[in-house]
């Protein structure tokens, strides 16, 4: 790619544009590049077996030179996720704040990279120098505790990042956003204003988190008889502490549960973000020593993960607690985009064990709403709007805000990843792209498994396979034994047996000419026991499993 111009910043989104999650966006000026935030996103369901996905920076390894570190603005998944996997590449400081950077140190301890990587732990109102760039945090809300919008300046100007963030007058804990000093720094003259589209679309102000504690309160009032277990994200420190906050007035003791659930509490209570009352928190094999009606058990699964706690419970694998007709289960979170049919799985499951289940009206968005959006472009002023977080249709929602606001569309830019969006006081434009891309993480692989991987697997899970082995000799290529036949997830052997004998049939008619050529190699045995099995069986069936030929040799 070409030099930057002089006088040009370029934002170049890496990922986080047109779906939720996988947020990662390269700023660069001169012969500069930092990089804001690095998330990973959760796989689709035509990703069977992959575990992750993280965002392709292969721009970032061909100009490793000029990287000069990763800026984080919050906690979340979808920002810090895929760090310890990058950083092995890509190795540059990382910066955030405290929280941010627990976080982000328990995930590089679990990878073996914490003596590796260089990391500085940034306050509020902080300016950090990078290069050609100037960075201060700026204290936000957002469903994570510790959440910071991004004043970025260099000499073509300031960008403001919002990062993902909501306007909070009363957060649980902590101050309330600063919008002193978004509007000080709007009042100096913003080049481009990135900005959190996720709720682009609802109208009004998002609610605040405090909202939520008369919630709670009552509902443990009201199921004073009951054993109450409430399911939200792990990372929502703030709805953790009122559900604590609700169970030390009822006299409950809490167990907390599920691996993320865990690291989560341990990690902001270390640091001071969580306020536990001494001899509230107990051990989960602790739990039968007291009366269901003295138990308050804050959970992963919200999402309805098939390996979450809840999950586990719902479908009775769960070791150490069983869902009975006297509990009563709270979701205090919204299903994200693509995950309702578990949702609905996991509540259908737990309502058929006699449960009760609350799902409504216990949650508020960490996200601004319109009006929220308006506010804050209405303080900072922006020359250029740049919608990003968010899909297509979210980045549009807030295009038409800002259409309302008295832009017009030569100062609104609505990009897709691998965009680069060349800025300068007398215009902007995109000017180039650069390879993007989705890397899938399975197991302790990273990006050995491709789209040729998948597509296996998908024809796999939809067809099955018939394997056929065969072992012949080794020099005269007589036959030794087989063909035989395995079916996996094709038909079931036994209510098949005509079926996989014919099939048997047909493949021993195809080896038998094949080996009857005058040249014989592995290669085109294999081909015609392909071709010849596979339209038998397409035939019979009407379907096309993988058919894997195996050749012994003796």
């Amino acid at each position: 790619m070409k030099k930057t111009e002089t006088g040009a910043v370029k934002i170049i989104p890496l990922g986080g544009l047109e779906l939720i999650g996988m947020n990662i966006t390269a700023i660069e000026y001169g012969d500069s590049i930092i990089v804001v935030d690095c998330g990973l996103a959760f796989p689709e369901e035509d990703m069977p077996g992959v575990d992750l996905v993280i965002p392709d920076v292969t721009y970032l390894k061909n100009n490793i030179d000029r990287v000069k570190g990763f800026i984080i603005t919050h906690g979340h998944e979808d920002h810090i996720g895929a760090l310890p996997y990058i950083l092995k590449e890509i190795k540059v400081p990382v910066y955030a704040t405290r929280l941010t950077m627990g976080l982000i140190e328990h995930k590089l301890e679990e990878h073996k990279l914490l003596d590796s990587v260089r990391r500085k732990t940034v306050s509020f109102g902080q300016i950090i120098t990078l290069a050609d760039f100037h960075v201060e945090f700026i204290k936000t809300n957002h469903s994570i505790q510790d959440a910071a919008a991004l004043a970025i300046t260099c000499p073509a100007g300031t960008l403001v990042h919002t990062g993902d963030f909501k306007v909070d007058y009363t957060p649980v804990y902590g101050d309330a956003i600063d919008l002193q000093r978004l509007a000080e720094i709007g009042r100096k003259g913003v080049l481009a204003l990135l900005c959190d589209s996720t709720n682009a679309e609802r109208p009004g102000f998002t609610m605040s988190e405090r909202t939520l504690q008369k919630t709670f309160d009552g509902l443990f009032a009201e199921n004073a008889g009951s054993r109450i277990l409430v399911a939200t994200f792990a990372s929502n420190l703030d709805r953790v502490q009122q559900v604590i906050n609700s169970a030390c007035k009822s006299g409950r003791k809490v167990v907390v549960e599920g691996r993320s659930m865990v690291n989560y509490v341990a990690i902001a209570s270390e640091l001071g973000y969580l306020n536990i009352p001494d001899n509230t928190l107990i051990d989960i094999d602790q739990m039968k020593n007291y009366p269901p009606e003295q138990m308050a058990v804050v959970t992963t699964g919200s999402q309805g993960e098939a390996m979450a706690a809840l999950s586990r419970m719902a479908s009775d694998t769960h070791r150490k607690i069983k869902i009975d007709k006297n509990d009563v289960i709270i979701f205090s979170s919204n299903p994200i985009p693509g995950n309702e049919k578990a949702v609905s799985r996991v509540i259908n499951e737990l309502s058929e064990k006699g449960a009760k289940v609350i799902f409504q009206d216990v949650h508020v968005s960490g996200h601004a709403r319109q009006e929220e959006i308006k506010l804050i472009y209405s303080l900072i002023r922006p020359q250029y709007a740049v919608p990003v977080h968010g899909e297509r249709r979210h980045l549009s929602a807030q295009a038409e805000i800002v259409r309302q606001l008295g832009y017009d569309d030569r100062h609104i830019f609505l990009l897709s990843s691998g965009d680069v969006l060349s800025l300068t006081e007398e215009e902007g434009r995109v000017t180039d792209r650069v390879p993007i891309g989705a890397v899938m993480v399975d197991g302790l692989g990273v990006g050995d498994v491709g789209s040729a991987v998948i597509r296996d697997r998908q024809h796999l899970a939809e067809e099955g396979i018939l394997i056929v082995v065969v072992t012949l000799e080794r020099a005269s290529y007589e036959v030794l034994a087989g063909p035989e036949l395995i079916s996996r997830g094709f038909v079931y052997v036994k209510e098949s047996e005509d079926l996989l004998e014919e099939a048997r049939t047909v493949a021993q008619e195809a080896l038998y000419e094949s080996l009857s050529r005058k040249h014989i190699d592995w290669s085109s045995i294999k081909t015609m026991l392909r071709e010849d099995l596979s339209s038998f069986v397409w035939n019979k069936t009407g379907r096309r499993p993988m058919i894997l030929p195996i050749i012994m040799e003796a």
